[in-house]
């Protein structure tokens, strides 16, 4: 049998742990239909740093099975999710790191699960592999743990029996994860067909929300931001933008990466795909026609960048996220 340990941590979100348990209960229970084994696949525990009931966010109360230092045997350890995410010296907890260190020099498979991904981070665990977080941290996840492989667009990373998911509802691709590796390819689809899950998300591409404006103190640079926002729609030189913002060519790029930590053509192609996203969402307007509305006049060449930053074409986009108001 696998045992699966979930790690309860004060302001969690509950439905990381709940969930999780209730789709391996249903994997239990499709094992037994799929095969001539009537024994559970899956057992699953709840721990915490103490053996007492913690608070979820929105104050669940978690009864954990046991203290943490009590766990044996483990074959995964999962760390929900967490929010707000906490400062980073909220986290440096040597009790709860170190347990999660042992754990994997143990072999166990450490999973975090969407903002979890900063607490196996501090671990050190991390450094130099893959990882991934809800899309909606990555400028703070890439700035406290500059050593990790952040790669914001995959739903799931995996590497040295480390796994990380992205924002909240990725989970459940992660459960199927599990019960693909420790089950079978076709247990795995019966339980996504019950849960409802999308096997076939392998991004969180398509539901990134591109700022508009970085949070930092150059006032230059907010100014150059400003126009490229004003002028989507219109031709958009790079040297002209430093011009705007009163610095040469060669220093705007270095103090435009440095304030944003993009390149200033790569913030302008973002803001451009933003603002056609809310076009395909909102409107029945051509491709074509959106292609100029967002300052391109060849829309193979706005298609191309439509899909590098989304992973969807236009139309596979709209098709997935048209809401027109009735």
């Amino acid at each position: 049998m696998i045992k699966i340990t979930f790690l309860a941590i004060e302001g969690c979100l509950s439905s990381s742990i709940s969930n999780m348990i209730d789709a391996f209960t249903i994997a239990n229970l499709w094992q037994k239909t799929l095969s001539n084994d009537r024994k559970p696949l899956f057992e699953t525990e709840v721990v915490a740093r103490e053996d007492r009931p913690i608070h979820s966010n929105g104050c669940f109360q978690i009864n954990p099975h046991c203290a943490m230092e009590e766990v044996t045997n483990s074959d995964y350890l999962l760390i929900p999710a967490i929010l707000p995410v906490p400062e980073s010296r909220q986290m440096q907890d040597s009790k709860t790191l170190d347990f999660l260190g042992k754990q994997h020099a143990f072999g166990t498979t450490l999973a975090a699960m969407c903002t979890g991904s900063f607490l196996l981070a501090e671990t050190g665990l991390l450094d130099g592999k893959k990882a991934t977080t809800n899309w909606q941290f990555e400028r703070k996840f890439r700035y406290r743990y500059p050593k990790v492989n952040l790669e914001i667009e995959s739903i799931l990373t995996e590497e040295d029996n480390l796994i990380c998911t992205g924002a909240a509802t990725a989970i459940m691709n992660l459960a199927l994860r599990i019960i693909e590796r420790e089950g079978s390819t076709s247990l795995a689809s019966s339980c996504a067909r019950a849960l409802l899950v999308d096997t076939n998300r392998e991004s969180q591409a398509p539901y990134l929300i591109y700022s508009q404006f970085e949070k930092h103190k150059d006032t230059e640079i907010h100014r150059a931001e400003r126009y490229m926002l004003d002028h989507l729609n219109t031709t958009i030189s790079i040297d002209d933008v430093a011009g705007i913002a009163c610095l040469s060519p060669r220093h705007f790029k270095r103090r435009f990466k440095q304030a944003t930590g993009e390149s200033p053509l790569n913030y302008l192609q973002k803001l451009r795909v933003e603002a056609a996203k809310k076009k395909l969402e909102n409107t029945l307007d051509g491709i074509n026609e959106i292609t100029r509305q967002v300052g391109y006049e060849d829309s193979s060449t706005f298609r191309r960048l439509f899909k590098k930053h989304t992973s969807l074409s236009p139309r596979e986009y709209r098709d997935k996220f048209l809401r027109l108001e009735s």
